[in-house]
């Protein structure tokens, strides 16, 4: 059921709304578990993610966005003011319209609620994700920090490194290293699949989640840059 739902998304969204275009094919893993991390892209990320990557990836996502009684209020505020540029009255009217559809799309999908500056809510979020992991599944993060200026050429905000804690989580249970695949989503419509990098248990851990931090941000913020990704067409 699961996925005739997925491949339903992909046939109405992706001519639609993105394309389903793809490069770096050779770089995605053969098998699970696996994280990939990537940029934003607003409210196409998730989309572009899900019509481009041939995977079945569960997504971190704002706890308010999966959330039938929050969810109006935070799409009215980032989604339709912020990105649309529409006002009240009218900006409420549609930011309840899209929640009645979206938030049963997310939950459809399996999303992880995501609750930033809580602990005991990240703890959650951890735990939730290492039930995906020990499946063999794969997970798609977007950690950026819009709280900070954004990268002037990419647009980019800066990563969060709470994703890393993930390395360290599954590693301490099955003593494997957990790989994370850098993804960047072009608003030119493609998707490119970066080389992983694996968890190393051997660098302290403040300076392990400092490192996979900035080589995911680095190497997203490279692949966007790209003048000519060999990009291909995965419909």
């Amino acid at each position: 059921m699961f996925e005739t739902f997925l491949s339903i998304i992909k046939i109405i969204f992706g001519p639609l709304l993105w394309g389903g275009k793809l490069a770096g094919e050779e770089n995605l893993p053969k098998h699970g578990p696996a994280v990939f991390v990537s940029n934003h892209m607003d409210a196409l990320g998730p989309i572009a993610i899900v019509c481009s990557v041939p995977l079945r990836l569960k997504f971190w996502m704002i706890a308010d966005i999966v959330d039938k009684d929050l969810a109006p209020a935070y799409f009215q505020m980032d989604l339709i003011e912020r990105q649309w540029h529409f006002k009240p009255p009218l900006s409420r009217w549609i930011s309840r319209i899209i929640s009645k559809i979206n938030v049963p799309f997310l939950k459809a999908i399996g999303c992880i609620p995501v609750y930033y500056g809580d602990a005991d809510g990240i703890r959650k979020t951890l735990e939730l994700s290492m039930d995906v992991l020990r499946e063999g599944k794969y997970i798609s993060i977007q950690p950026e920090n819009s709280t900070l200026p954004p990268d002037p050429l990419t647009k980019t905000y800066p990563f969060m490194h709470t994703f890393a804690r993930l390395g360290e989580l599954y590693y301490a249970e099955t003593g494997k290293c957990l790989e994370f695949y850098p993804l960047a989503i072009h608003p030119k419509k493609y998707v490119v699949v970066g080389k992983p990098v694996a968890f190393d248990p051997l660098n302290p851990v403040g300076q392990e989640r400092r490192r996979l931090r900035e080589l995911m941000e680095t190497s997203v913020k490279t692949m966007y840059l790209l003048p000519d990704p060999g990009v291909r067409d995965d419909r």
